[in-house]
């Protein structure tokens, strides 16, 4: 057990990064008074997150994502390559399934609401530090499913392009296959990926592979 910026001791290290300071304060607020737990370090940027993580070592660190010098995203990416034992969890005002998406890409092991009860917030600070992640594939995969089909606003050339990139085909090949130029379909690609909510190609591939998935076993499939 280590002491934390309060003075007390503590099994788990928390540190809190955002900007507001209103928001950290009530947080570490929430953590302080949380039996087991403590907030070691507070900060309000990227570059001062990553500092500052460096010098405390927490186990834990909640991050916003909208940060002045950054994303935490941009923190958690950084984070990830010189201290990859610090869990982190997102803590934002947005429910939106590309920053979900983002959030788990960058190693994030939760995704919370700031709208949560102070007492959930110390739950899923405990579960982490545990070792568990409640932010994982299907939990995006899920979140997605309930919402509109992500390529209704696909052109048929670019659905066309998703198929074929569900079949293992590079881009010169869908170019061959589709008769028309390599960069087409780079463009192509470009404009499905921002319709769809994705960032990369391989991400494209899963899709499909999932909803094949989907379909096959659903009954009578």
């Amino acid at each position: 057990m280590e002491s934390t910026a309060g003075g007390k001791t503590a099994d788990i290290r928390v540190m809190i990064v955002d900007d507001h300071e209103v928001v950290r304060r009530g947080i570490a607020e929430v953590i302080d008074r949380t039996e087991g737990m403590g907030v070691v370090a507070e900060a309000g940027s990227v570059a001062e997150g990553v500092r500052r993580a460096e010098l405390v070592n927490p186990q834990v660190m909640l991050v916003d994502l909208q940060l002045p010098d950054g994303t935490g995203i941009d923190l958690m990416r950084t984070l990830r390559q010189s201290k990859p034992e610090i869990r982190a969890i997102v803590l934002t005002s947005f429910d939106d399934d590309s920053a979900l998406a983002a959030a788990l890409e960058s190693g994030a092991a939760a995704y919370v609401l700031k709208s949560v009860r102070g007492a959930e917030i110390a739950e899923v600070v405990r579960a982490v530090a545990a070792g568990r992640v409640l932010l994982d594939e299907r939990t995006v995969t899920r979140r997605r499913k309930e919402h509109d089909d992500p390529t209704e606003d696909l052109t048929p050339s670019e659905l066309r392009v998703v198929e074929l990139i569900g079949e293992g085909l590079s881009n010169r090949e869908i170019a061959e296959r589709l008769s028309i130029a390599e960069k087409t379909v780079k463009n192509h690609i470009t404009s499905l990926l921002a319709k769809m909510g994705l960032q990369r190609r391989t991400q494209v591939a899963a899709w499909v592979a999932a909803r094949k998935h989907h379909a096959w076993s659903e009954p009578g499939k």
